[in-house]
């Protein structure tokens, strides 16, 4: 190209340019059709975990379930892929044994009586013979040391 002058080069530069806008406008139509990038909401509690794998294993698309539930649990691969073809099979995820551990607690805490306050219930707790358990119930809600909540315990 030793003959370019100055209008040759300014026509060049024009059609470089024409290119450029034509190849990001492709780009941008193509993009404009897609759902957002977005990720999926990761389930927050067990019950969600369970809806979503269950629902994503009816969808049959095990592959997604099993990455929900490894990614929620920390599960290794071969225990997800028994969890999720248990859920195929109609089985409920908690009744797989890999799953105990993070099984939800619903019905664990026995039922309080309305206006009981601790010493209340660590007095019932004691009467009942439970004195170990009365220890934990008041470091769970005074977030007491053991020896602090085994003194309170003892002096009620």
């Amino acid at each position: 190209m030793p003959n370019v002058g100055p209008v040759e080069l300014l026509i060049l530069i024009i059609l470089v340019a024409a290119i450029v806008a034509i190849v990001v406008g492709v780009i941008m139509i193509s993009r404009k059709g897609r759902a957002p990038s977005v990720p999926p909401m990761r389930p927050a509690t067990p019950q969600d975990l369970h809806r979503v794998v269950t629902q994503l294993t009816l969808q049959r698309r095990k592959i997604e379930a099993i990455k929900e539930l490894r990614q929620y649990t920390g599960l290794d691969l071969r225990s997800a892929k028994a969890v999720v073809d248990a859920v195929a099979m109609g089985q409920d995820m908690w009744s797989h044994p890999a799953m105990a551990r993070f099984r939800p607690i619903e019905d664990a805490a026995p039922p309080r009586a309305a206006g009981s306050d601790l010493a209340t219930r660590v007095r019932e707790l004691k009467l009942a013979g439970r004195e170990e358990q009365a220890v934990h119930l008041v470091r769970g809600e005074t977030g007491m040391g053991p020896r602090e909540a085994q003194l309170f315990v003892d002096s009620i």
